[in-house]
């Protein structure tokens, strides 16, 4: 289960979703595939539910490329001190 750390402010954005440290006042723009991934992470599921939401919404995206992204926007994320477990 992950959750945004604390001071981190999320909005959806017509493009994605954008996300606020408002201790370090840096923010980020996440495209619709990691908008997807982190707001699936965020309503309490896991790896394997983003990479089903993944495959679910966009035609032609197989498991195992879907399993690649999930993995690096959790890890981008986490990189930048925007989630945690």
């Amino acid at each position: 289960m992950y959750a945004l750390k604390p001071g981190v402010l999320l909005t959806e954005t017509e493009y994605g979703m954008a996300l606020l440290d408002q201790k370090s006042a840096e923010y980020w723009t996440l495209n619709p595939t990691a908008a997807v991934v982190l707001r699936t992470l965020l309503d309490g599921c896991g790896i394997d539910q983003a990479v089903e939401e993944l495959t679910g919404h966009y035609e032609g995206v197989d498991t195992d490329l879907a399993t690649q992204d999930v993995t690096r926007i959790i890890d981008d994320l986490r990189s930048a001190g925007l989630i945690a477990p």
